[in-house]
């Protein structure tokens, strides 16, 4: 607990914090207690969402305590999707949206966003990832990167910014100085880039660059280190980073968040708390937590550690009030922008949960499938004359995105077609028994025979079980239909190859429609 003895360093401290916490209708008491009490933001989470109206009313309730809030999300839409968490999100991803390479399109699908995120009252998006994904294997960024180029990532990060801002929400581009040259996930270890300075500064942020451009008012640091410009400290915690290159060489004077920083990759080596303290002194404006660590005793934790910092002399007070003021300037700044649009009548309060959606996202997902044919006939396989048997295979995914969101080709399929069957298969359950032939025979080729077989994977390269699983069906069935939702490498497997840059509710029924004759 805080102690009481210092009440301005106390509100400095809750000003910088940005928790999630766990309920739908209302917060908790002691959350209501600490926005009273200077607390900056609060974060949504899946766990927090039950309907768009549900959350206008949550979010108008935490407002009562301080108008000024910042109630945040992250809602990249595509695979990490906080508002449709369990309904799978009904906007193709970033990959999607950069293989289309319309920057009108990806303008009009983050304002869509916008629109819904504004009319539930989030302010904040912690999004677009400005990442250029240019490691195809990367097991964190993927299909929530705009692709492996940097000038495509650089427009449509600019193009996302844009829309989702004109709709009354305030962007955050995301990981800086970059993490899509990475092999490694921060929840769990600490990533390095490699490349000199000169590399870095003409792959990974020309995106960032393109985002101030834009008019983005935050950045959200990545958890890694770069030797090249420091080789001792994390990113989120290197003044090197965060003062010389952020604002020194690229002028950036808007708000600096942290990635959740109770990542395993600051906090293997530095506690929760001592990140907290840590970042806060290399630079940072505000922290967010409470993905995992959502307790009352954690916003006490970092709140006090500040607040010992500041007075044991490794926080100066002075970076702590500066900190302070950049939040408060962003709240004021993303606070009048989001009453802008409100008093324009475009995408209000009124609105959530209305039922009106636009179906941009569905337009997205159908234009970012692409179809590769083997030239063997395998042009007459769609649409397909009966229906087929479909094999998900049903990789663990990241904790950036929600392992209870629906996702696969199957269940939009049946909507369609009522006699299609499937199977989901994961590494587990394969591994569990002693003959895999044995149990794809049974599972997967025995139910296809006579039909035909769609298989669906998702990031088949970076998962070898799910590649030896596809190689073991594609031996018996050669004139099987694959569908890869993930990022796509190599050549195209099957007599069919479909892939969706996204394994979203809008891909997965861009794909069903395809294969029903419906599109």
């Amino acid at each position: 607990m805080v102690s009481s003895s210092h009440p301005k360093l106390e509100q400095l401290a809750n000003s910088v914090l940005q928790p999630g916490f766990v309920g739908t209708t209302e917060a908790p008491d002691w959350l209501r207690r600490r926005i009273a009490d200077g607390l900056g933001a609060v974060v949504l989470f899946g766990r927090n969402i039950v309907e768009p109206a549900q959350v206008a009313a949550l979010t108008t309730s935490l407002r009562a305590e301080n108008p000024d809030l910042i109630v945040a999300i992250d809602e990249e839409a595509g695979d990490v999707t906080r508002m449709e968490a369990w309904t799978g999100a009904s906007r193709p991803g970033n990959l999607a949206l950069g293989a289309v390479d319309d920057v009108d399109l990806t303008e009009s699908v983050a304002r869509d966003i916008g629109r819904e995120l504004h009319a539930a009252g989030v302010s904040l998006n912690y999004a677009p990832s400005a990442d250029v994904n240019s490691n195809p294997l990367n097991p964190v960024i993927g299909v929530r990167s705009f692709g492996a180029r940097t000038d495509v990532v650089s427009r449509h990060t600019a193009a996302w910014i844009r829309g989702l801002q004109a709709a009354g929400v305030a962007a955050c581009a995301k990981h800086f100085p970059g993490h899509g040259d990475t092999s490694v996930d921060p929840h769990f270890g600490l990533p390095q880039v490699r490349g000199t300075a000169a590399e870095i500064a003409r792959t990974a942020l020309p995106p960032f660059i393109a985002a101030t451009e834009a008019g983005v008012r935050a950045i959200m640091t990545a958890h890694l280190v770069v030797p090249a410009y420091d080789p001792g400290l994390p990113a989120t915690l290197s003044p090197r980073v965060l003062n010389d290159l952020l604002r020194g060489e690229l002028g950036f004077d808007g708000m600096v968040v942290t990635d959740g920083i109770e990542m395993g990759a600051v906090t293997d080596r530095y506690g929760i708390d001592g990140a907290t303290v840590r970042a806060l002194a290399g630079g940072v404006d505000a922290v967010c937590v409470g993905g995992d660590s959502a307790e009352q005793s954690t916003v006490e934790l970092l709140a006090g550690a500040l607040v010992k910092a500041v007075l044991d002399g490794r926080l100066p007070e002075e970076r702590l009030t500066e900190a302070s003021g950049r939040v408060r300037d962003f709240a004021a700044w993303s606070g009048e922008r989001s009453r802008a649009v409100a008093r324009a009548g475009n995408g209000t309060r009124a609105a959530a949960g209305a039922g009106g959606r636009s179906d941009i996202g569905l337009v997205a997902a159908r234009r970012a499938v692409r179809v590769h044919r083997r030239a063997d006939g395998s042009e007459d396989l769609l649409p397909l004359s009966r229906a087929p048997h479909v094999v998900e295979l049903s990789p663990v995914m990241n904790p950036a995105v929600d392992g209870g969101t629906p996702w696969g080709v199957a269940a939009p399929l049946r909507d369609l077609r009522p006699d299609t069957t499937s199977v989901r298969l994961t590494q587990s359950e394969l591994d569990r028994h002693d003959d895999t032939d044995e149990v794809l025979d049974r599972a997967a080729l025995t139910p296809a025979a006579g039909r035909a077989l769609v298989v669906v994977v998702r990031d088949a390269a970076r998962h070898r079980w799910m590649s030896d699983t596809l190689t073991r069906l594609l031996r018996t069935r050669p004139d099987a239909l694959v569908v890869e939702m993930g990022v796509p490498t190599g050549a195209g497997l099957g007599a069919v190859h479909m892939i969706t840059h996204g394994a979203t509710r809008a891909s997965g029924i861009a794909v069903a429609e395809m294969l029903a004759g419906s599109a």
